[in-house]
């Protein structure tokens, strides 16, 4: 009988301890449980293990960093010696982390597209493609291949909870929220079911019941990796700005949100994300930025990504290391050699964002704005969700604010309340500037005067 991985997906012959750590890697991977990475010692005791050995490499990869395509080609290499014995499945996987370690992103999501077609079951391809294609801020491609394998398996909590992100990202809020209630209540840790329907509570306006429901539900996130636990205590902490509760906040950040994994990247773009919005909500963070920066000082030539790298940039800016201007020259060098459709989004959205973020964190809130005007409409492209590209709609609205530009402020002040209609910090700034408002016709009359 052939071995199967514990979806049911046909693997080639493996060990049992090589098949405990394929499974680990699949059901941790859907998890975002720490188990995954188990794999990486099991391609390690068995080189010949060859599923071992493609999950392997793509652990790797998901590190975002440089030098992981380095370590990822070990395990490729590895796979490739044995790929005779590779099933069909097995030979897409290689080709697909071959092409990723090659950064041939397009090509990686045409494999992935072709393996979810013929083996539905196969969740973890499903994720993965998700996972790319949420990088580049495409939420129909997200659903799509979501929905190719819904009739494979129905009843799957982690599937599930990837249909509700999906539907969310697309604004269709309600059908986010039945089918994140559905994974729940199969699964009631499921945390990306939980995830998405913590989005779905932020973009309605339900504050306090967010906080309610994850209250409870972080009871259930002791398994998760850093990415995951992070992640969830960062949507935690955005209902403790609206609510107003600064210690409710700076508890999030300094036991939850920072320090988990501080080398990795979602950790530390969620600990910029958060240190500035808690700024722009009035909040005195202290010298939290420091242990921050200490960590993103490596990321001073990193452009893998840009929704990463433009938070890496603001974090140095914002703490005045010179770094700052290394990133963003490197910033600019990428917009002129990247390619495809890479160089569109690095040319006409990254590089203006990186200068808007830069500006906004130097207080030169005029190019800030200028910036900022000009990708925040496309910032969907860079990838990222609705709530994390928040923070540059969050940036813009600062420098406004600063300049003294109170009727664009009012507007987009208003504009927030459609979503954070009790918001403390919305409401507040929103006071303020309609107290200027009504000044300018008293001033108007005494020049007149």
């Amino acid at each position: 009988m052939a071995d199967e991985d514990i979806l049911g997906n046909v693997t080639s012959p493996l060990s049992a301890s090589a098949l405990n750590g394929v499974n680990d890697f699949v059901s941790g991977f859907l998890s975002y449980e720490r188990k995954a990475a188990n794999v990486l010692v099991a391609a390690d005791v068995d080189p010949e293990a060859l599923l071992a050995n493609i999950y392997a490499g793509f652990s790797w990869m998901f590190l975002e960093a440089a030098g992981a395509e380095a370590q990822a080609r070990i395990y490729l290499d590895r796979a490739r010696k044995v790929q005779s014995r590779a099933n069909a499945r097995e030979g897409l996987l290689i080709e697909q982390l071959s092409h990723w370690v090659a950064g041939d992103i397009g090509r990686v999501q045409a494999i992935g597209e072709t393996i979810v077609d013929a083996f539905p079951r196969d969740l973890a391809s499903v994720k993965l493609h998700q996972y790319f294609s949420f990088n580049r801020g495409d939420a129909p491609a997200m659903l799509s291949i979501a929905e190719k394998a819904r009739a494979a398996s129905p009843d799957n909590p982690h599937l599930l909870g990837m249909l509700a992100f999906a539907h969310e990202q697309l604004h269709a809020l309600d059908t986010a929220e039945v089918e994140a209630r559905k994974a729940l209540a199969i699964k009631s840790k499921e945390p990306w079911a939980q995830h998405a329907l913590a989005h779905v509570m932020l973009a309605t306006g339900r504050v306090q019941e967010g906080v309610q429901f994850l209250d409870e539900a972080q009871r259930g996130w002791g398994d998760l990796n850093s990415f995951m636990y992070t992640h969830n205590w960062w949507h935690k902490a955005l209902f403790h700005i609206s609510l107003g509760d600064e210690a409710a906040v700076l508890d999030a950040y300094d036991n939850h949100v920072w320090g988990i994994e501080p080398d990795y990247s979602q950790d530390q773009v969620g600990a910029v994300s958060l240190l500035a919005r808690m700024e722009v909500a009035g909040i005195d963070v202290g010298d939290r930025w420091v242990s921050v920066v200490d960590k993103l000082v490596s990321r001073a030539s990193d452009t893998l990504q840009p929704f990463l790298t433009i938070q890496y940039l603001y974090g140095l800016a914002r703490a005045e290391r010179a770094e700052a201007n290394q990133l963003m020259l490197a910033v600019e060098d990428k917009a002129l050699t990247a390619e495809g459709l890479d160089r569109t989004v690095w040319q006409q959205v990254a590089l203006p964002a990186c200068r808007g973020v830069l500006a906004h964190a130097r207080r030169d809130y005029a190019n800030a704005v200028r910036w900022l005007s000009v990708a925040n409409p496309r910032m969907q492209e860079i990838g990222g969700s609705h709530a994390q590209r928040d923070l540059f709609g969050q940036l813009l609205l600062d420098a406004h604010f600063k300049l003294g530009n109170w009727t664009i402020a009012r507007q987009m002040l208003e504009m927030r309340r459609t979503w954070d209609p009790d918001g403390m910090p919305v409401n507040r700034m929103l006071r303020q500037v309609n107290l200027e408002l009504e000044k300018q016709p008293l001033k108007a009359a005494g020049r007149s005067a």
